[in-house]
C-alpha cells in the first residue's frame, strides 16, 4: 500500500461514509439496482420480461465479480458493457434483457445523481452539527465583551458570542442553498441515446404514456419525484455546477471562520482544541499552532478551486453529448464531496472544543476601552455645556498623543490627558465610572438570542437523522 499514490482525502481526511459512497462497490451496486428497476418497470408495463428474471436480477445486486468485469473491460474497452456482461453471468436467465432500451448514461448518470443526492444529504447533517456547536458557543458567551475589529484594527466592542453568530449566519446561507439544490434535483430516467426515447417508442409501440410511467416508476424507486423535462444523452451538466457551487460555498464559510480563529489564536483570545500530548512544532516545543484551522483553510482553498471544474465542463458540452466531461467529473466531483466532508469534520472538531481566555480578552478590552468610550464621553461633556466641535478636537488630539505613547510600549493615558483639558469638563473619576464594558456592546446578547431562537428548530433530530444514514 505504500508503493502507490493514494489521495490524502481518502487516507487522512474524509469519513468512512463518504469513502464508501464514492467507492467502486457502491457505484456498481447502484448500477445494478438501476438495471433491476428498469427491468421491473418494463415487466410491469407489458414488455417480454418475466417476474423470475427480475427476481434473479434482484437477488444478485450485491454479487459483484469485479475481476470478471475488469477482464471483460480490457477486451471491449467499455466499462458499462463489461458490467452488463458480469451481471449476466451471475443472473443468466436475465442476461439477455439487462439494459434493454437503455444507453450507458442510464446507469452512469442516474447512478451519479443518486450518489450526489445522498452525499448532499449527509453533508447537510454535518453542516448542522457545526451550526449546533456554534450556537452553544454563542449562547455561552453572548454577553462576554470583546474587542471588535474592522480592517483588523481595534473598533467598537462586540461579544464573543455575537462574533460567532456571524459564522452561523454564513452557514445558514449555505444550508439554505444546500436545501434548494437537494429539493430541486431531478432524475434523468431512461431517455435513449440522444434523449428522444426513440428506442422505447419502438419497444412500447408508440405508447408514450407507458414511457412516461416507466420513467416515473424508476425515479420513484430511488426517491426522486421529478425527471428532467428534456435532455440529450446526459442530464444537464448545469446541475453539476449547482452542486459544486454549494460545496464551494460551504468551503468559503469554513475558511472565513477558521481564518478568524487563526487571528484570535494569535492574540491568545480564543484557541482551537489542543491535546495534552499534541506537538505544535518539531523545533519550537512551546508552540500551539492552530493546525486544525489551518487545515480547514488549506482544504477549503482546494475545494473552491476544484468547483471551477463544473461550470467549465457545463459550458463546453456539445449538442446532445460530449465525452470530454467524463474523466474530469470522475475526479473533480467525488473529490469535491470528500473534501467538503473533510472540512466539515474538522469544523465540528474545532467548534466543539474552543477555548476562550477571558482574562486575555478583558485585558485587550481595558486597553482600548478609553478610545471606544470617547463618543459616549463626548456626549456627556456636551450635556454638561461643552461645545461638541471643540470637544471632538480635544479628543482627537489627546487620542493621537496617547496612541503614540502606546506605540513606544507605554501605558495608555488617554483618560488622564482628557481630564487635564479644562474645556472637556469631566474628571478622571467621572470618566472611569462610564467605562463599564457592558455599556458598549449594544444589542449583542439580544441579537444572539434572536438568531439562536430562529435556528433551534433546524437542529432538532440531527443525531437521529445521522443514525439513519447507512452504507
Amino acid at each position: 500500500m505504500y508503493e502507490k499514490y493514494e489521495t490524502p482525502l481518502s487516507s487522512r481526511y474524509a469519513s468512512e461514509y463518504m469513502l464508501h459512497l464514492f467507492s467502486q462497490k457502491k457505484r456498481i451496486r447502484t448500477w445494478r439496482a438501476l438495471w433491476t428497476a428498469l427491468a421491473r418497470a418494463e415487466h410491469e408495463l407489458g414488455l417480454p420480461i418475466t417476474e423470475e428474471q427480475v427476481a434473479e436480477l434482484e437477488d444478485h445486486i450485491d454479487d459483484i465479480d469485479f475481476d470478471c468485469a475488469e477482464k471483460r473491460e480490457k477486451e471491449v474497452r467499455h466499462d458499462v458493457m463489461a458490467h452488463v456482461y458480469a451481471y449476466g453471468i451471475k443472473a443468466p436467465s436475465a442476461a439477455g434483457i439487462i439494459h434493454l432500451g437503455a444507453t450507458s448514461c442510464y446507469v452512469t448518470d442516474n447512478g451519479d445523481l443518486i450518489l450526489y443526492r445522498d452525499g448532499l444529504r449527509y453533508l447537510r447533517g454535518e453542516l448542522l452539527k457545526v451550526i449546533r456547536n456554534l450556537c452553544g458557543f454563542a449562547e455561552q458567551y453572548k454577553s462576554t465583551p470583546t474587542l471588535g475589529y474592522t480592517h483588523y484594527q481595534p473598533a467598537q466592542l462586540v461579544t464573543a458570542g455575537k462574533r460567532a453568530t456571524l459564522w452561523i449566519q454564513d452557514f445558514l446561507s449555505d444550508l439554505e442553498e444546500l436545501d434548494f439544490v437537494i429539493d430541486h434535483m431531478k432524475f434523468l430516467g431512461c431517455r435513449g441515446t440522444t434523449g428522444t426515447e426513440a428506442s422505447f417508442m419502438e419497444l412500447y409501440e408508440g405508447d408514450t404514456g407507458k414511457i412516461d410511467e416507466m420513467n416515473r416508476r424508476i425515479a420513484a424507486e430511488f426517491g426522486f419525484t421529478e425527471v428532467f423535462d428534456v435532455c440529450g444523452q446526459t442530464y444537464p451538466r448545469k446541475l453539476d455546477s449547482r452542486i459544486m457551487n454549494v460545496l464551494s460555498a460551504i468551503a468559503q464559510s469554513c475558511y472565513r471562520m477558521a481564518g478568524d480563529l487563526r487571528l484570535l489564536q494569535h492574540d491568545r483570545q480564543i484557541e482551537e482544541p489542543f491535546e495534552n500530548s499534541q506537538i505544535g512544532s518539531s523545533a519550537m516545543a512551546y508552540k500551539r499552532n492552530p493546525m486544525r484551522s489551518e487545515r480547514i483553510c488549506s482544504l477549503a482553498r482546494y475545494l473552491m478551486i476544484d468547483a471551477v471544474n463544473a461550470p467549465v465542463t457545463a459550458s463546453v458540452q456539445w449538442l446532445e453529448r460530449s465525452l470530454d466531461d467524463s474523466a474530469n467529473r470522475r475526479i473533480s466531483i467525488p473529490e469535491g464531496f470528500l473534501c467538503a466532508d473533510a472540512i466539515l469534520r474538522l469544523a465540528q472538531n474545532v467548534t466543539d472544543g474552543l477555548r476562550v481566555h477571558e482574562k486575555v480578552i478583558e485585558k485587550a478590552v481595558r486597553e482600548y476601552l478609553p478610545f471606544i468610550a470617547t463618543e459616549n464621553l463626548m456626549m456627556e461633556a456636551v450635556k454638561r455645556g461643552g461645545n461638541r466641535q471643540e470637544i471632538h478636537e480635544v479628543i482627537r488630539m489627546c487620542s493621537m498623543e496617547a496612541t503614540e505613547k502606546m506605540k513606544r510600549g507605554e501605558e495608555c493615558d488617554l483618560l488622564q490627558r482628557l481630564a487635564e483639558q479644562e474645556q472637556f469638563g469631566l474628571s478622571l473619576e467621572e470618566m472611569e465610572a462610564l467605562l463599564g464594558p457592558a455599556h458598549y456592546i449594544g444589542r449583542c446578547p439580544e441579537q444572539v438570542e434572536m438568531l439562536i431562537t430562529k435556528v433551534k428548530p433546524l437542529l432538532e433530530g440531527i443525531d437521529e437523522c445521522a443514525a439513519e444514514i447507512k452504507y
